[in-house]
């Protein structure tokens, strides 16, 4: 899978600065992570490389603590991840409910397998 690519929506996508040590976040990113990604109603793009996520326009790097899961009754896939945005430090959520949730938590935890084995609890 390397340097391959996953595309995939999200309905749902949620991020927040985390921990609650590093540099606060700026207004401009606030507002940038609310108007693109939080607060933003419309199918967000998903796109995942080796070792980054993008999410609509923003890339997440240094990946950390990725868990990737499908809860007990509920027809949905959630993948939650430490990461960095420029400098900044971030948590990201997010919730795929698609017809095709399975299809991306498949494709996910194969490549956390491949790109990130000493994070794999499998």
């Amino acid at each position: 899978m390397t340097d391959s690519e996953i595309s995939f929506q999200s309905e749902r996508v949620f991020v927040h600065r985390w921990p609650h040590d590093p540099p606060l976040w700026g207004e401009a990113a606030k507002q940038e992570m609310d108007e693109s990604i939080n607060k933003n109603s419309e199918m967000k793009n998903i796109r995942v490389f080796d070792k980054s996520i993008k999410i609509q326009n923003t890339v997440f790097t240094d990946l950390k603590k990725i868990g990737i899961s499908v809860p007990f009754f509920k027809p949905e896939c959630r993948i939650i991840f430490e990461s960095q945005f420029g400098k900044l430090f971030a948590h990201v959520h997010i919730t795929v409910k698609s017809e095709n949730y399975l299809d991306v938590f498949n494709k996910m935890i194969e490549w956390r397998k491949i790109n990130f084995p000493g994070n794999s609890q499998n």
